[in-house]
């Protein structure tokens, strides 16, 4: 299965669980854990826990095995490891605090940093 089609498979499913404020970074040449985040909010912890298992659900079908899952028991925060993309399904005021989409869109200067170190 391609990136792109499991891309498709994420984001129909998070719409399907009725995931708010879903956004796909391209984190390709940032890093070389995936090639894309997807967030979205859900609007309680059982909404966040649904929206992940709802993820896992939707690539099983496709006989596919997340790498990993983790966040599930507490709720605010879980995260999908499913190789080239990891999904982040959180509460609004978790994702305000840790600013993921701002942390992986911004550019980063390695020239700049390496200076700083």
């Amino acid at each position: 299965m391609t990136t792109d089609q499991l891309l498709k498979i994420v984001l129909a499913a998070l719409d399907d669980g009725k995931a708010n404020d879903i956004k796909t970074i391209n984190v390709q040449g940032k890093t070389s854990v995936a090639d894309f985040m997807v967030i979205a909010s859900g609007t309680s912890e059982r909404h966040v826990t649904f929206l992940a298992y709802h993820v896992v659900e939707a690539v099983k079908k496709k006989k596919l095995k997340p790498l990993g899952i983790e966040g599930e028991k507490v709720g605010d925060w879980v995260l999908v490891d499913l190789g080239d993309v990891i999904v982040h399904a959180m509460l609004p005021q978790t994702r305000a605090f840790y600013q993921l989409e701002k942390l992986w869109e911004s550019d980063f200067d390695e020239s700049v940093s390496a200076k700083a170190i």
